[in-house]
C-alpha cells in the first residue's frame, strides 16, 4: 500500500505534474543541467514509487497513457509544414533523410547483435522513433506497440539521455577535426536565409493561442480516434492523428503558425508521460538492464554516424549540414538550431528547426515499421 492510494487519481496526477515541474527546474540549475529534465522527472517518480509514496499502478497513469499521449502529438506537429520543409530546405531535408536511414540501419544491426529480451523488436522500434523524432515519437511508439515494461522504458530513457549528451558533445567538436572536414564540400553557412521564422518566433504566447492550440489538438485526437475505431485499427490511432495534424499544417501554415505555446504544452505532457511510465519501474531491474541498453544504443549511434557522414560525403553535402541533420534526428528540433547558432551557421538555424519537425512527422511511422519488420 502506498501513502497516496491508487484510487486517489487527483493526488497521483498532482504528484506527476509537480515532479515534472521540478524536472524542468532541475535542468536549469548548475548541478542539474548534466541531465535532461525528462531524466530528473523519471528519477523523481521512481524514487517516490519505490518508497511507496505513490502507487506503481493507478487510474491516473491509465489516463495519461490513454489521453495525454494522444494530445501531445498534434501539439508538437502544428508546425509540420512538409511543403516548406522539402521546398525551402532541400539539401537539409536530404541530409535528414540520410540521418534517418542511419538510425533505421543502426537499430536493425543493434537488434541482431544485442538481445534485450522477448520484446527486442519493439524496443528497436522505440529507439528508432526516438532517434528520428524525439520524445513525441518515443511516447507514441510505446503506446502504439503496447510496450508495458516500465523498468525497461525508464532505463532506456536514462541511457538515451546519457548517450544523447555524449553524442551532442561529439557533434560539437567535429568541425575542428581538419582531416574529417577536408572530406566534405565547403559551403558558407554564416548568413541567415530566413528572417520570417525569427519574427514568427518573437510573437508572444497568449491565452487565446493556448486555448486554440489545446482545442484543435483535442478535435484532431477525437476525429483520429473515431477514424481508427471505424477502421477497426484502434492501435493505429496515433498514426492517424499524425496524418490529420500534418495535413492542415502543410495546407494552412499561416493559420497553424499562430498556435503559439503548443510545443511548450506538448513538452509538459511528455514529461508527465515519462513520469507515469517510471512509476511502475523497479530499481533493481532498471539497473540490471541498463548496461545492455547502453551497448544497444552505442551500436545504433555508431551506424547512424557512419551512414550519415559517409553517404552524406558521397552526395556532396557539407559537414555542417550533416551535423545539424544528425543533431535534429538524435536530439530533436530544439537543440539543432541551438548548435547551428553556436557554431555560427546562421543559414542552418531555420532548416534545423524544419527538419526536426519533419522527424516528428515521420518518426512514429518508421519506429512502428522497424518493430514490425523485426518482430
Amino acid at each position: 500500500m502506498s501513502f497516496i492510494p491508487a484510487d486517489n487519481t487527483l493526488a497521483v496526477m498532482a504528484v506527476l505534474f509537480v515532479v515534472a515541474s521540478l524536472g524542468f527546474a532541475a535542468e536549469k540549475t548548475k548541478w542539474g543541467k548534466t541531465l535532461t529534465g525528462a531524466v530528473w522527472t523519471i528519477l523523481g517518480v521512481i524514487l517516490l514509487s519505490n518508497l511507496n509514496v505513490i502507487p506503481k499502478a493507478s487510474p491516473a497513469y491509465d489516463f495519461v497513457f490513454s489521453y495525454l499521449v494522444a494530445i501531445l502529438i498534434p501539439l508538437f506537429l502544428f508546425q509540420a509544414n512538409l511543403r516548406r520543409i522539402f521546398m525551402e530546405t532541400t539539401r537539409m531535408a536530404l541530409a535528414f533523410m540520410i540521418a534517418s536511414l542511419g538510425t533505421v540501419l543502426g537499430a536493425i544491426l543493434a537488434f541482431n547483435l544485442v538481445s534485450l529480451g522477448p520484446k527486442s523488436a519493439e524496443l528497436a522500434g522505440i529507439f528508432t522513433a526516438s532517434y528520428i523524432g524525439g520524445s513525441v515519437n518515443y511516447a507514441a511508439t510505446i503506446e502504439t506497440l503496447g510496450y508495458a515494461n516500465a523498468s525497461m522504458i525508464s532505463a532506456a530513457t536514462a541511457v538515451d539521455s546519457l548517450a544523447s549528451a555524449l553524442f551532442l558533445a561529439m557533434l560539437a567538436v567535429l568541425p575542428a577535426w581538419r582531416w574529417l572536414a577536408s572530406r566534405f564540400v565547403t559551403i558558407d553557412h554564416s548568413e541567415a536565409t530566413d528572417t520570417k521564422e525569427a519574427s514568427m518566433e518573437s510573437e508572444a504566447i497568449t491565452s487565446i493561442s493556448l486555448s486554440w492550440s489545446v482545442s484543435i489538438a483535442l478535435v484532431i485526437v477525437a476525429v483520429g480516434t473515431a477514424i481508427a475505431d471505424a477502421l477497426d485499427v484502434p492501435s493505429m490511432k496515433y498514426l492517424v492523428i499524425t496524418v490529420l495534424t500534418v495535413i492542415p499544417a502543410t495546407l494552412f501554415p499561416g493559420l497553424m503558425a499562430r498556435l503559439k505555446g503548443a510545443f511548450e504544452v506538448g513538452t509538459v505532457l511528455a514529461f508527465v508521460f515519462f513520469g507515469a511510465i517510471a512509476a511502475g519501474a523497479d530499481i533493481g531491474q532498471l539497473i540490471s538492464v541498463a548496461p545492455m541498453l547502453l551497448v544497444f544504443v552505442l551500436i545504433l549511434l555508431s551506424v547512424h554516424s557512419l551512414v550519415t557522414f559517409g553517404l552524406g560525403s558521397i552526395l556532396k553535402l557539407s559537414l555542417p549540414e550533416l551535423i545539424i541533420a544528425s543533431n535534429a534526428a538524435i536530439l530533436g528540433a530544439t537543440t539543432a538550431p541551438a548548435l547551428a547558432a553556436a557554431q555560427g551557421w546562421r543559414g542552418l538555424v531555420t532548416p534545423g528547426v524544419l527538419v526536426g519537425v519533419l522527424g516528428y512527422a515521420i518518426g512514429t511511422f518508421l519506429g512502428v515499421g522497424v518493430a514490425g519488420l523485426l518482430g
